[in-house]
């Protein structure tokens, strides 16, 4: 089970919006993050904290050519928290 799930919502590269789950996961090493679309796989590398592990996620896919993202934590183990959390953007540099 994942220790957190963060909704990820943008654009990708041709122009659809999409929403799919970050599954966050914790080890001695720290918060990683593994996000899929569409075959397309991406993963972080483990951080000290979950924002970092999710902001790495996102600058790889705005690498890919995929903008607009934006994320917020859904469930943090097995509480939901969706409707109670603000929208984390991810602006491309």
């Amino acid at each position: 089970m994942s220790f957190e799930i963060h909704q990820l919502e943008g654009v990708d590269p041709i122009g659809r919006m999409f929403s799919r789950d970050v599954k966050v996961n914790v080890d001695e090493e720290g918060y990683y993050g593994a996000f899929g679309y569409e075959g397309f796989a991406v993963q972080s590398g483990p951080y000290a904290t979950v924002e970092e592990a999710i902001t790495e996620i996102a600058k790889k896919l705005q690498r890919k050519k995929f903008h607009d993202l934006r994320s917020r934590l859904n469930f943090r183990e097995d509480r939901y928290y969706a409707e109670r959390e603000a929208w984390v953007h991810y602006n491309a540099a």
